[in-house]
C-alpha cells in the first residue's frame, strides 16, 4: 500500500521545480520510477494535468486518500492540485502525458463542461482508441517531424475528450461533485476578469460564498489559495504571450496592468524562476 507521508511537495514533473520547457510532456512510466525504485511519493503539480496508462505491469495508486490497483490497461487521470503516488511492479511499461495549463486553457475555450469532468482524480479502464492516441503521442513527442506541434495539439485534444466522457458517464459524490461545481465556476469567473484585478472578495460575492469559504474549497482542490489561483491565471497569461505571440515583454507587461514592466519581470521571474526573455528563449 502507498503510504501518505506528512510533507507533500508540489512538483513540476516529479523531482523538478522548473516549469514544464514545453506544452505537453510524454515519458515512460519506467523513465522516472526506476529513479525512484518504482515508487514516488505522494506529491501534486500545481499547474500540470496527468494522464497515466499502464500497459503491462502494475502497482497501485493514491489519489488524495483513496489507493487504487493498477493493472494493464488502466489509466489514470490527474487533474493539477490533487495529491497522488504511486507504487509500481518492477518493469511496469506504460507512459505518462503531461499537459501544461497554457494547453489546456486553449483545448478547453468553448468545448462545454469537459474541465469538470477531467477535475476528478480517478482510475479508468482505457478502451482501445485512449490506449491508440497515448502510444501516437508518446511517438509523435519522441520525434521532430514537420507540423509536430500540431499533431500533438490534436492529439491531445483527442486524449483528453476520451478521458473527459468517460468520466462524465461516472457516479460522482453529490457533495464532492457540488464543491468540484463551485471551483469550476471560480476558474471561469478569473477567467472572465483576471484582467480587471478582481480581488477574492469580488470573486466570492460573485459565486455568493465567503472569501473565507471560497479559499478553503481552492486549496482542497489546487493545492492553492483563491489568490494564488487567481495570480497563477495572470502569470499564465503572461507565458502564453511570451509563447505564442511576438509582442514585446513591455506590450505583455501593459496588457496584464502592470504599469511597470520592469515590475512584471521580477513578478513573472518570482513566479516562473526565469525571466520573461529567458522563457522565451527556452519556447
Amino acid at each position: 500500500m502507498v503510504t501518505r507521508r506528512s510533507n507533500i511537495q508540489s512538483y513540476s514533473l516529479f523531482g523538478e521545480s522548473k516549469h514544464l520547457p514545453d506544452v505537453l510532456h510524454c515519458e515512460t512510466i519506467a523513465d522516472r520510477s526506476v529513479l525512484h525504485d518504482w515508487e514516488l511519493a505522494p506529491h501534486r503539480h500545481a499547474r500540470l494535468h496527468q494522464v497515466l496508462l499502464v500497459q503491462a505491469g502494475g502497482g497501485e495508486v493514491q489519489l488524495d486518500d483513496a489507493t487504487y490497483k493498477l493493472s494493464a490497461g488502466s489509466l489514470v487521470n490527474i487533474p493539477p492540485g490533487h495529491v497522488h503516488a504511486f507504487r509500481f511492479e518492477r518493469g511496469t511499461q506504460g507512459w505518462v502525458t503531461t499537459f501544461a495549463d497554457e494547453l489546456l486553457d486553449d483545448l478547453f475555450n468553448r468545448v462545454g463542461d469537459v474541465r469538470r469532468d477531467l477535475a476528478q482524480a480517478c482510475v479508468i479502464e482505457a478502451d482501445h482508441a485512449m490506449t491508440w492516441v497515448v502510444a501516437h503521442i508518446w511517438a509523435e513527442f519522441s520525434a521532430q517531424d514537420k507540423a509536430r506541434a500540431l499533431v500533438l495539439r490534436g492529439l491531445s485534444a483527442s486524449l483528453l475528450g476520451w478521458v473527459a466522457r468517460h468520466v462524465g458517464h461516472s457516479e460522482l459524490n453529490a457533495a464532492a461533485q457540488a464543491d468540484s461545481n463551485v471551483v469550476q465556476r471560480f476558474v471561469a469567473l478569473i477567467d472572465e476578469h483576471f484582467l480587471q484585478h478582481w480581488q477574492v472578495s469580488d470573486y466570492a460575492k460573485a459565486l455568493a460564498i465567503s472569501p473565507t469559504h471560497l479559499s478553503r474549497l481552492a486549496r482542497a482542490a489546487s493545492g492553492q489559495s483563491a489568490l494564488r489561483m487567481i495570480e497563477a491565471r495572470i502569470m499564465r497569461e503572461a507565458r502564453r504571450n511570451l509563447a505564442y505571440t511576438h509582442l514585446s515583454i513591455s506590450t505583455i507587461a501593459y496588457s496584464l496592468g502592470y504599469g511597470d514592466p520592469a515590475y512584471f519581470t521580477r513578478v513573472f521571474k518570482r513566479d516562473a524562476g526565469v525571466s520573461p526573455k529567458a522563457f522565451r528563449e527556452k519556447i
